[in-house]
């Protein structure tokens, strides 16, 4: 008897203690996690979050970053909307998103194609590539504007062999922009290339092997084979294209300036003259707040889109 109520009592005890060793082991996993996760999010939460909502909130005042800042409200998204300028800016921006995004891919693409095979050499040649990728974009963009150079720049000098006029590249309106794109395209070719290639070495050999015996040629195993299982590569590639293309700063800073006559003055270029030339802080927050709006929904609809063609396997 005295032996089943004191197994009947430990039972009840432990049935009691349960939900507290629960409680534990939830707030120790908690703090694990907090403990491997603050490295990278206090950095985020200091460089990131802050200055957006900092920015947040300058866009809500006219500040020239010297004088105090007086609060207006929205009136800089309004001075903005109905800004001729604003939309001009954004119109570059496409143009230069329109232009370089379907050249890194294909390019990217092909070599990546071509690194894949039993290629003498191509552990070399997949570090060549991608050696611009790492490379300063100022030091980059200064090398293209010499090369670009329309009186004695290279490109033109070897286009003159051929018998070619070559254009005014960066200093012509209806080429500047163009200089821009092919500048970006040659050094982001490499990242492009290594995301490509490394979707492309998880697609099973097997396949490819089948679609022979079958008789498909190499078009049909590109089309039918590898484009729709490299498609969340290529998603990856496309949304960071994106948003790295909106973003379009450094080589039109140090290529043409924005210019000539404002024809690569692109989104970003424009919140930097706003703050630093025109001491109007204020209209560039809101301006940089309405960028990341676009971003934002561009993003969201790629990932909703994403059900119908990436294909995940």
């Amino acid at each position: 008897m005295t032996a089943t109520l004191g197994a009947q009592y430990s039972a009840s005890d432990v049935l009691r203690q349960e939900p507290k060793v629960r409680v534990r082991r939830r707030r120790s996993t908690t703090w694990v996690a907090v403990a491997f996760l603050a490295p990278s999010a206090i950095p985020i939460l200091l460089f990131v979050l802050v200055p957006m909502i900092s920015a947040g909130w300058i866009s809500l005042t006219k500040w020239n970053l010297i004088s105090p800042a007086t609060f207006v409200g929205l009136d800089n998204y309004v001075a903005l909307l109905s800004d001729s300028r604003t939309a001009e800016v954004f119109l570059h921006t496409l143009y230069y998103i329109v232009g370089y995004l379907p050249v890194v891919y294909l390019g990217g693409l092909a070599i990546a194609l071509a690194l894949n095979t039993a290629l003498k050499g191509r552990t070399l040649l997949r570090g060549v590539y991608f050696l611009p990728v790492v490379t300063s974009w100022i030091a980059a963009a200064l090398v293209w504007r010499w090369l670009l150079n329309p009186s004695n720049g290279v490109v033109n000098s070897i286009l003159s062999v051929f018998g070619i006029d070559g254009p005014g590249w960066w200093t012509d309106p209806a080429w500047a922009m163009p200089s821009v794109i092919l500048a970006s395209v040659w050094k982001d070719l490499g990242f492009v290339m290594v995301i490509l290639l490394a979707g492309l070495q998880t697609i099973p050999t097997e396949l490819y092997d089948a679609s022979k015996v079958d008789g498909a040629g190499w078009w049909s195993r590109l089309r039918n084979i590898t484009l729709p299982l490299l498609s969340p590569s290529t998603f990856f590639v496309v949304v960071i294209s994106l948003i790295n293309g909106f973003q379009v700063f450094d080589q039109v800073y140090a290529m043409t300036g924005g210019g000539p006559n404002g024809a690569t003055t692109v989104v970003v270029q424009q919140i930097y003259d706003l703050t630093f030339r025109y001491g109007a802080a204020g209209e560039a927050s809101a301006l940089s707040w309405m960028l990341f709006i676009v971003i934002l929904a561009i993003t969201a609809v790629q990932i909703r889109g994403q059900r119908k063609w990436v294909n995940y396997g």
